[in-house]
Parts: structure tokens; C-alpha cells; sequence
């Protein structure tokens, strides 16, 4: 979940307690009200009122009453009742999902638990915001919104979530210029939220490994991005700047990045950065293809340029674990479509800059996007239990 601290007021606790059921219901996957307890650190009383309300709301699944056991014999003793377990409703769509992509947009109605991407409309990403707008709007006629609580959009970019404004995007500069809630809005007469692509990923790889509880997600795209999950929450900067290790500089690195600078990292493991190195390095023919470059190490294993390349990412990476104190990095992205043995050597070269791994152990682990899973569990944690500065939902009381 989004780690935001409140006040202890009546109201905030109240969703608090909430959130830490929900939280255990997303590590649990399923669980009776007795286990919830003892895993939260509820009392049962407050368990059950919780989970009421929620069952009545339709967030909560509730498995059918089996028979009791009423007779004992030596060998079967008597027993009662047993717990009737629970879990997050994931049959009836909830959320409008939106992921804005650089060259492609996607679309997918949601449930509250999502276990893989799997996005239902996509389109290219227009140029413009009115296009995006009226594509957007056709996309959404062949969409039944009945019963949705509101729309969650994955935005690139450096992203203030409160305010739902992009400030500043390297690779969509039209997202700067507009409000994107607005737009949408004038499609879907929902609540709009938004978070930061990265930190999408990261809610979604937490929501579907819930044993990793500490990690620094490194994500490759059109761009490099990070996002950091300490103590099992979404890790929240006083500034809306949160692992922008994409735009460190590289010495001696004279490309230009779409955030105006000279020798950003992105420019050289990005997608389009490591097409332009292979395409530079082949000294003519037709403009190479991701899949020409993963035949290439296929065939000729890692060149130097690469080499090169996935070092200077390595030690921004390895940085950020010793600045941070964490020793587990997850890895997504296009990256992974390459060889195995491309992340194999990013890995070995960050374990060689960690500090933690003089002594102890620093893991690098290739992990699918999850994108869809991280906004399930946004739209969970913004709209079903906000804190004093979201609005939420409107109504609580019954049953969509």
C-alpha cells in the first residue's frame, strides 16, 4: 500500500485499520476473520465490523458455509464451526485502468486483485491531447462503466499524485500542458486519479510477491526509471521526484536526453538508446529492430558498447542501494526481452558496486511488468480508504 502517516483521529484510524486489513489480504490471498486478526493485530470485534462493511460494499469475497461436524468418535474428535475465509473480490470490475505509454496507450476495467496485465483496448498515443481525448472516447463506447468506482491512470514523467499534474515529461511533453483528469472527465464521469508509471510497477510487483517487502524496482522503457518499496509500503519523497535514476549522468556521454540534459544513463539502456548504439556500431544497412538486437547477443553473446553501457547503469543502480540501505533490486521492461545473459551481466556488475555485498548478499531479480496489479491496489488505497487529502468514494453503504 502507498505509505502516507495521518493523524490518529477516530476517522483516520478507522481507515487505518482498514488498510492493514487489506494489506493482509493482499499477502494472505485468502483468510478467516481469525487469521486476519491475528496477522493485522486487530481484535476480532473490529475485524468483524471492518469486513462487514466491506462485504456489504462488495470489496470482499465470503467462501459458502460448510456443514459443522456435530458427532465425534475415538478417532474423529468433535470440532466447531470452521473460520469462513475471505479474500478480495476478484470478479466484478471496479476500476477503469489507463496506462499512458509513450507510443501506446491501454485500456482494461479492473477488479480489486489483478494477477496479470492483461489490457482489453490499446491505440497509439496521438501527438495531441485533443486526440488522445477523442481516441480515448471512442475506445470507451465499446465499454460497459457500470458499477466502476473511478479511473486510475499510469503516467510517465515526474508526476505530482496529489495535485494529478505532470510537471515535467521527458518523452510526452504534451501530458505538461493539460490535466489529464480533465480530459478524461469529459469522457467518464468518474473520479480520476493518477500515480507515476514506475511506481505502478512497483505497488504491482508488491501486490503479486508479497514476500518481497524491501526492493528499489528498476524499470527499462523508453526511458529508465525507479521506484522504492521499504517495510512493505510505496516509499513517498517530500518532493514528487522519486527514483529518477534515468536522467544520472554519464561522463564522457554526449547524447542529448529529452529532459534537455547532456549524458543521461537513459540515453545509452533505454529502448531507443540501445537501438542507437547497435545501429551505430553496425556502421550502415537499414535502422535495427529490438528483435535484430537480441538475435545479435544470441548469436555474438554481449559487445563491448553494451558492456559498456549496462556498466554505467550498474553503478547509478548500485549507488541508489547504498543510499538507500536496500540489497534487492527487481528488473522489468524491454530489457528482459533480450537475453538472458544482458541482465545476467547487469546483475553481476551491481552486485560488484554494492556496498552490502562486501559482506552480505545484494539479489537482482528479472520480474514481468505488473502495471495493472499496482493500480488495482492504488485505486484500493486512494478511493476505498482515503486519507484527509482524497476525496474517495462517495457512498459506502451499499452494494454496487
Amino acid at each position: 500500500m502507498v505509505g502516507i502517516s495521518t493523524a490518529a483521529i477516530p476517522a483516520s484510524l478507522r481507515r487505518a485499520n482498514e488498510r492493514t486489513l487489506l494489506g493482509a489480504l493482499l499477502r494472505l490471498g485468502k483468510a478467516s476473520r481469525a487469521d486476519l486478526a491475528k496477522v493485522a493485530g486487530l481484535s476480532q470485534p473490529t475485524i468483524g465490523k471492518i469486513t462487514s462493511e466491506l462485504l456489504q460494499l462488495g470489496v470482499l469475497i465470503e467462501e459458502e458455509e460448510t456443514t459443522p461436524q456435530t458427532e465425534s468418535t475415538e478417532s474423529t474428535p468433535k470440532v466447531g464451526r470452521p473460520g469462513r475465509r475471505l479474500w478480495l473480490n476478484d470478479k466484478q470490475q471496479r476500476f477503469l485502468a489507463i496506462e499512458l505509454d509513450v507510443n501506446e496507450t491501454r485500456l482494461a476495467p479492473l477488479p480489486l486483485r489483478v494477477r496479470e496485465d492483461n489490457w482489453k483496448h490499446h491505440f497509439p498515443t496521438p501527438d495531441t491531447p485533443q486526440a488522445w481525448q477523442a481516441q480515448l472516447a471512442r475506445t470507451l463506447k465499446k465499454e460497459s462503466l457500470t458499477g466502476l468506482w473511478g479511473v486510475l491512470i499510469s503516467v510517465p514523467g515526474i508526476v505530482d499524485e496529489k495535485a494529478a499534474k505532470v510537471l515535467f515529461s521527458p518523452n510526452l511533453h504534451w501530458s505538461e500542458k493539460v490535466s489529464l483528469p480533465d480530459l478524461v472527465q469529459h469522457v467518464v464521469d468518474l473520479p480520476v486519479l493518477m500515480i507515476q508509471e514506475i511506481r505502478a510497477l512497483a505497488l504491482g510487483h508488491l501486490a503479486t510477491h508479497p514476500d518481497s517487502q524491501n526492493f528499489l524496482l528498476v524499470d527499462f522503457g523508453q526511458g529508465v526509471g525507479g521506484a522504492i518499496v521499504k517495510q512493505g509500503k510505496l516509499y513517498d519523497n517530500p518532493l514528487p521526484l522519486c527514483g529518477e535514476l534515468g536522467h544520472t549522468p554519464v561522463t564522457g556521454n554526449q547524447r542529448k536526453c529529452g529532459c534537455g540534459a547532456i549524458g543521461c544513463v537513459e540515453t545509452l539502456v533505454s529502448k531507443p538508446g540501445l537501438l542507437r548504439s547497435f545501429a551505430e556500431s553496425r556502421r550502415g544497412g537499414p535502422f535495427p529492430t529490438w528483435t535484430d538486437l537480441a538475435l545479435h547477443i544470441q548469436q555474438h553473446g554481449i559487445p563491448s558498447w553494451l558492456a559498456d553501457s549496462l556498466e554505467a547503469a550498474a553503478t547509478v543502480i548500485a549507488g541508489a542501494l547504498n543510499v538507500l540501505g536496500l540489497r534487492h533490486v527487481v528488473l522489468t521492461g524491454h530489457l528482459l526481452d533480450l537475453p538472458p545473459a544482458v541482465t545476467d551481466y547487469l546483475s553481476r556488475a551491481i552486485e560488484r558496486g554494492a556496498m552490502w555485498a562486501r559482506f552480505g548478499e545484494v539479489t537482482c531479480t528479472p520480474a514481468p511488468r505488473h502495471r495493472a496489479a499496482g493500480l488495482a491496489v492504488m485505486g484500493m488505497d486512494r478511493l476505498l480508504v482515503p486519507v484527509s487529502h482524497q476525496e474517495g468514494l462517495r457512498t459506502r453503504k451499499t452494494k454496487a
